[in-house]
């Protein structure tokens, strides 16, 4: 018997919950995994608590090939059920969160952890329940635990280390110390706020998450945004990517001890925020997406102003990368330093530039193309080595990549207006909304009530795939090689807590 398809659909669309059928648990299963085997992906995998709070329904979005997407729904009965986990490893971060929030016990998951519930780290004492955290045993072996509170301008996350000598045995990683409850501000939105709330849930990602808010918005109201506000809002995602690729580069600059580069990546790295600042007034893109569309036009003078600005800084970086790439300290430190297996990418579902470190050729906008994209996606930048080298790599082809597609676009904007009425949300619908940030794959899913009020918000940040990654990428290596590794990825801790 083969297993359940899924509902079929795809990218910024809905479907109605009652064409959903609820399935039995393993059925679920069968479906989740079947589709993950055929070479998808779990975007993303939640619990919604029934209206009395007395029942789990468990939702599944699985992204698969051409463009396409598996949307599952399953019923649990009772507090506990079968970890699927078991059958597909992508499934594990997302079952801890869902026993965290639930209180379900999810059987037969290998290591039932909470996410982000520090209470649950501790067994009443002042001390962390030692069986929480992964343990080496051994005379040699020492444990060394870093943060919440780091040695600079950081945000909180503990990281503990079992280390022999310098090398590094495990990493875990603990987070939760800026859980914010946005999820759960979502809930009976669409209001005026809700838009604010998603520009604030990592606020280097600003236009990717409006972006997915307003596709979400859009896919539930019925309407398509004026080609001229896709353009803009292709922009402003790309003028974010290489701002933000830009600063990180310069940090690795930083931390190798190479000031040079450092001193002028993070000087150009202002320069794309200003692009950003003179297309809607805010250096962090605050303002610009809407519901319908833009809330900024971009005139002809402006758009002139912009690529002759855009051209100057992009020589910076060049000038700066070829520095830093003919430096042999430079590449010593880099090549070889936190590598990331292809195999690890796949099996576990990690996104974004880690994954095109290692060859996997995993990119939103040409996957699941949606607005400007669908005709004018970027090339997919790869490296193969999957170190800090190769991550370093692959945001310099996308600085150069981005760079072209803004280029193009200032140059050739679609007439047309900026924006478009949304309507009031469907009624007992579901939507999906898939964006590339710069950090890798964001998902939104919305579901919605009998008033078209949002029920459940899910909201998967590419930091929520990729933590384990860092984790993963830690083991083997030296232990001063931690900052290095940790910026090649600088994942994002309020993107994780919400």
């Amino acid at each position: 018997m083969s297993a359940p398809a899924g509902v079929a659909m795809r990218n910024g669309e809905r479907v109605a919950e009652a064409e959903i059928p609820v399935l039995e648990v393993d059925e679920f299963h069968e479906g989740v995994a079947g589709a993950v085997e055929a070479g998808g992906r779990i975007a993303s995998l939640f619990g919604v608590a029934g209206p009395a709070g007395d029942a789990l329904e468990l939702f599944a979005v699985v992204a698969g090939a051409g463009g396409s997407l598996a949307l599952f729904r399953a019923e649990v009965r009772g507090n506990r059920y079968p970890a699927l986990t078991h059958h597909c490893p992508q499934a594990h971060y997302f079952e801890r969160e869902i026993a965290e929030q639930f209180g379900v016990a999810v059987e037969g998951h290998p290591g039932l952890k909470p996410v982000r519930d520090l209470a649950a780290w501790h067994d009443g004492g002042p001390e962390p329940r030692a069986s929480r955290f992964f343990r080496v045993d051994g005379e040699e072996i020492h444990e060394v635990g870093v943060g919440p509170v780091h040695a600079g301008v950081i945000e909180p996350g503990h990281f503990r280390f079992q280390c022999h000598g310098e090398r590094v045995l495990h990493l875990e990683i603990a987070l939760g110390y800026q859980h914010r409850g946005v999820e759960r501000a979502a809930l009976g939105g669409p209001t005026p706020r809700t838009l604010i709330q998603m520009e604030t849930v990592a606020g280097d990602t600003t236009i990717g998450h409006a972006t997915a808010y307003a596709q979400v918005c859009e896919a539930l109201g019925g309407v398509e945004p004026p080609a001229r506000a896709e353009a803009i809002r292709g922009l402003g995602l790309e003028l974010e990517r290489i701002a933000n690729h830009a600063g990180d580069l310069g940090a690795l600059a930083a931390d190798v001890a190479y000031l040079p580069a450092a001193a002028q990546l993070g000087r150009l790295r202002g320069d794309f925020l200003n692009l950003t600042a003179a297309l809607c007034g805010s250096r962090f893109g605050r303002g610009l997406v809407r519901p319908g569309g833009v809330g900024f036009d971009l005139e002809p003078d402006l758009a002139g102003e912009m690529r002759h600005k855009l051209d100057a800084a992009a020589r910076g970086v060049e000038r700066a990368l070829a520095l830093l790439w003919a430096t042999p300290s430079v590449k010593t430190r880099f090549e070889g330093t936190g590598v990331l297996h292809r195999l690890q990418c796949e099996e576990l579902g990690f996104v974004g530039p880690p994954v095109r470190a290692c060859a996997v050729a995993r990119d939103v906008r040409r996957d699941h193309p949606r607005g400007v994209y669908a005709s004018a996606a970027p090339p997919v930048a790869l490296a193969h080595d999957g170190d800090v080298a190769a991550r370093a790599a692959v945001r310099r082809l996308e600085i150069e990549h981005s760079a072209a597609f803004v280029r193009d676009r200032l140059e050739a904007l679609p007439a047309g207006p900026l924006r478009v009425a949304c309507p009031s949300a469907a009624p007992r619908s579901v939507a999906v909304a898939l964006v590339e940030g710069w950090r890798g794959e964001i998902c939104h899913v919305a579901l919605t009530d009998e008033a078209g009020r949002f029920r459940r918000y899910k909201i998967t940040d590419p930091s929520f795939h990729n933590w384990f990654a860092l984790a993963l990428a830690m083991r083997d290596g030296q232990i001063s090689d931690f900052p290095l590794c940790n910026k090649s990825f600088n994942l994002s801790y309020c993107g994780h807590d919400l």
